[in-house]
């Protein structure tokens, strides 16, 4: 198993947790009910939910790196530098 083949697993599955992290969020705002002033705009947040923010932060800044080394190729010329374009 090449370093690229183990990327691109660790890409799939942290887009697979990105989808299910972004799932689990609840919903922040009442849609357009929120222009006749119903909605809150400061409310006080729970730890779960920190928790759950700063998970999704952080798996999305692992997926976004992943993404641009594996579509810049950088691991190809890590692996094989008599690759490199001339």
């Amino acid at each position: 198993m090449t370093i690229v083949t183990i990327a691109q697993v660790l890409w799939s599955v942290s887009a697979l947790g990105l989808i299910i992290l972004v799932l689990l969020h609840s919903p922040k705002g009442d849609g357009l009910g929120g222009l006749g002033g119903q909605a809150q705009l400061f409310t006080s947040s729970k730890s779960a939910e920190i928790t759950l923010n700063r998970l999704t932060w952080m798996l999305t800044i692992f997926f976004l790196a992943l993404t641009v080394v594996l579509s810049a190729g950088w691991l190809e010329l890590a692996t094989n530098p008599q690759q490199i374009p001339q």
